[in-house]
């Protein structure tokens, strides 16, 4: 019999893992089999407007390399510490559809299949944390990573196993919708 987790409870445990990573590999083929089922969100039309790099192992210094010169000199090393022990790195770019709908659709669409991503990985014990740092907008990491004019970088996923005790250490709470929520 196969034990499942409910949906429920996987949504109410995850969180962003920001640090405590282990030095474990993170493979592309864990990496491309969770995609697989992240990218069956709602996308409007069927657009699918993602493409994604992968970034571990030996190509995580030189991606590393490709962020430091975005930053001023005295705040490379720091940037560098940022990124050091993280395993892997995702990178999430969608189409930069010129149309205000469409780019809307398109964004909300990538942020569905990002949270599928995110969810699948809890259960699998690989933590993540999307972050939208200011090299992503940089002409010379857009260069550095052959991002076309049309599509734009909506994110990195720092990836990683994690040390469990940091993440159970964290307080998590959410408003109660009842008080958000108003009748029409």
């Amino acid at each position: 019999m196969l034990a499942t987790t409910s949906i429920a409870r996987v949504i109410r445990e995850r969180t962003s893992v920001k640090k405590g990573y282990m030095d474990k590999e993170v493979t592309q083929e864990l990496v491309l089999s969770l995609l697989k089922d992240a990218v069956w969100a709602p996308t409007h039309k069927i657009r699918e407007p993602w493409r994604f790099i992968f970034v571990s192992g030996e190509r995580r210094e030189a991606f590393i390399e490709a962020i430091l010169p975005c930053y001023e000199k005295n705040k490379q090393e720091a940037t560098r510490d940022k990124f050091i022990h993280v395993p892997a790195f995702l990178v999430v770019i969608i189409n930069d559809d010129p149309r205000q709908k469409q780019a809307e659709e398109d964004f909300a669409a990538a942020s569905c299949m990002l949270q599928n991503l995110q969810l699948l990985a809890w259960e699998q014990d690989l933590g993540m944390v999307w972050k939208t740092p200011q090299h992503i907008r940089d002409p010379k990491f857009r260069e550095a990573l052959n991002v076309q004019p049309g599509e734009k970088i909506i994110g990195v996923l720092n990836i990683g196993y994690f040390d469990k005790a940091i993440v159970t250490r964290k307080v998590r709470q959410r408003t109660d919708p009842e008080q958000k929520m108003t009748v029409f």
